[in-house]
C-alpha cells in the first residue's frame, strides 16, 4: 500500500505561482508512474500531468502546457508539481496518484493510490 501525501496548496491570485508537493511512503517509489489530477466543484477529475519512474518522460494536459512543470526527485520519494501563471479556472483539489507501472498515462483509471489532495484557489 502506497501513501501519498499532498502538500504546498493554498489561495493565490491570477499570474501567481504555486509549488505542490507530494510525498511518498513507498521505498519504491521510482518503480512507479506519478501523475496529478484536479477536480473543480461540480466537475469530474481530470488529468493535468504525469512523470515517468526515472522523470525522463513527462506529459501535460494542453490547459496547463508551458505554465505547469512535473519533476521528481527519487530519492526524496516527492513528486513535485510547478504552477506559474495561475489562472481562477485552474482553482481545483490537486491530487497526485501512483501507478504500479513504469510508464505514464493520462488516463486516471489506470493510477493504483491517491492522496486526499490539496486545495488551489486562484482569485481574480
Amino acid at each position: 500500500q502506497v501513501q501519498l501525501v499532498e502538500s504546498g496548496g493554498g489561495l493565490v491570485q491570477a499570474g501567481g505561482s504555486l509549488r505542490l508537493s507530494c510525498a511518498a511512503s513507498e521505498r519504491t517509489f521510482s518503480s512507479y508512474a506519478m501523475g496529478w489530477f484536479r477536480q473543480a466543484p461540480g466537475k469530474e477529475r481530470e488529468f493535468v500531468a504525469a512523470i515517468n519512474w526515472s522523470g525522463g518522460v513527462t506529459y501535460y494536459a494542453d490547459s496547463v502546457k508551458g505554465r505547469f512543470t512535473i519533476s521528481r526527485d527519487n530519492a526524496k520519494n516527492t513528486v513535485y508539481l510547478e504552477m506559474n501563471s495561475l489562472r481562477p479556472e485552474d482553482t481545483a483539489v490537486y491530487s497526485c496518484a501512483a501507478r504500479g507501472r513504469r510508464i505514464a498515462t493520462s488516463n486516471r483509471h489506470e493510477y493504483d493510490y491517491w492522496g486526499q489532495g490539496t486545495q488551489v484557489t486562484v482569485s481574480s
